[in-house]
């Protein structure tokens, strides 16, 4: 059994989620920025579908990106450098999220339902929740969004309309956290695809351990609207 949050209750520790479904924690609660901001400092995040309760996690193991751990292939490092795409970051938070949002393949449905995506919005507006947009000939191809605080971003979803497209945004991302002294990347569930950009796994401890250090720098909210460049391969 997992607890019932109410709109007031806290979160139980993150050692009482159960190991199957891994890293269930618990359900219920709301999405307003306060339970998300709370939920991300303590290593845990939402994910459910529509007509289920909010369901909160924080598995073990938990798939992190090291930013100066970034793998760029040659057809990657191709693709930032011929392929014309330039990176913009929050000017179009809300396409992203929706595009990220649309089903895949032979995918029915989607985890971001609408609550989900109001609940991000929310956070946008308020500085918190960021996106990486692809572009070329001035149409979106491409991107990513998530939630930074101090220096941790907590990655959400990406698309890509383009070959490369979310990836190249991934790329220019690293770059601009590195440069905001961040040095890691929550990816929460453990992927082949972010496997392949560098991306591993690490026990849940460890991760709480570094994401505590890392949550309570000072570095207030705000739009990353001016941060607009053209994607490069970090050093």
């Amino acid at each position: 059994m997992i607890p019932w949050l109410e709109k007031h209750t806290p979160f139980p520790p993150v050692e009482r989620a159960l190991a199957q479904p891994s890293g269930l924690l618990a359900a219920g609660a709301d999405l307003s920025p306060p339970r998300l901001l709370d939920a991300y400092r303590r290593g845990i995040f939402p994910w459910y579908s529509d007509g289920e309760p909010i369901l909160w996690w924080s598995p073990d193991p938990r798939m992190v990106l090291f930013t100066d751990e970034l793998k760029v292939s040659r057809s990657l490092a191709k693709s930032v450098r011929n392929k014309g795409f330039e990176v913009r970051f929050d000017t179009a938070f809300e396409a992203v999220v929706d595009a990220c949002a649309a089903p895949r393949g032979r995918q029915g449905g989607t985890w971001i339902t609408g609550e989900m995506r109001a609940a991000y919005l929310r956070l946008h507006r308020l500085g918190h929740a960021h996106s990486a947009e692809t572009w070329r000939d001035d149409e979106l191809r491409g991107g990513l969004y998530g939630v930074s605080i101090g220096r941790m971003f907590f990655g959400e979803s990406m698309f890509a309309r383009a070959t490369d497209a979310s990836k190249v945004a991934l790329v220019a991302l690293v770059a601009h956290l590195r440069e905001r002294g961040c040095p890691l990347i929550d990816c929460q569930m453990d992927t082949r695809h972010l496997a392949s950009l560098g991306a591993r796994t690490i026990r849940r401890a460890e991760f709480l351990h570094r994401l505590e250090a890392l949550v309570h720098y000072r570095a207030p909210p705000g739009s990353w609207k001016g941060c607009r460049q053209h994607a490069d391969v970090p050093s």
